[in-house]
């Protein structure tokens, strides 16, 4: 079987802090694959909210997900102080990678995830160029 293999960018754009929440647990007793998502999820919104952004207003532009892959390492259990850092890279005209290096608070990895980000204007339906001041947030010199 084929396994899905990321590579973490170098340059990171932040790192948020979380915890495995109760709900996030599956029958198998650890971080389930649905919950990982959403924590992905969360990790990127406080990211934007950082320069003021949201994924329905990202400097002009909505965001929309086109496409996502996880490469898992280990589990991870209720309660467990998690860090999410988010870096970004393969910045094209309407869209970019959003890589997450999830790990515990030993610094093991638990996950690695990409995610595909295009610009969207949601009352158009249709898929528009990264805003300026989007590109200067999202890119590290």
């Amino acid at each position: 079987m084929a396994r899905v293999k990321l590579v973490f960018p170098e340059k990171i754009n932040t790192t948020v802090k979380l915890t495995v929440r109760i709900t996030d647990i599956n029958y198998g007793n650890h971080l389930g694959n649905n919950a990982l998502v959403g924590l992905l999820h969360e990790a990127r919104l406080v990211w934007l909210s950082e320069a003021g952004f949201t994924e329905l207003n990202a400097a002009g532009a909505g965001l929309i997900m086109s496409d996502l892959a996880v490469e898992y390492k280990m589990q991870a259990y209720w309660n467990e102080s998690i860090s999410i850092a988010i870096a970004c890279d393969n910045i094209l005209r309407a869209g970019f990678e959003v890589y997450y290096q999830i790990k515990n608070k030993q610094g093991a990895i638990i996950a690695i995830a990409k995610t595909g980000m295009v610009c969207f204007d949601y009352n158009e339906n249709k898929v528009v160029s990264i805003p300026n001041a989007l590109k200067a947030f999202i890119e590290i010199e």
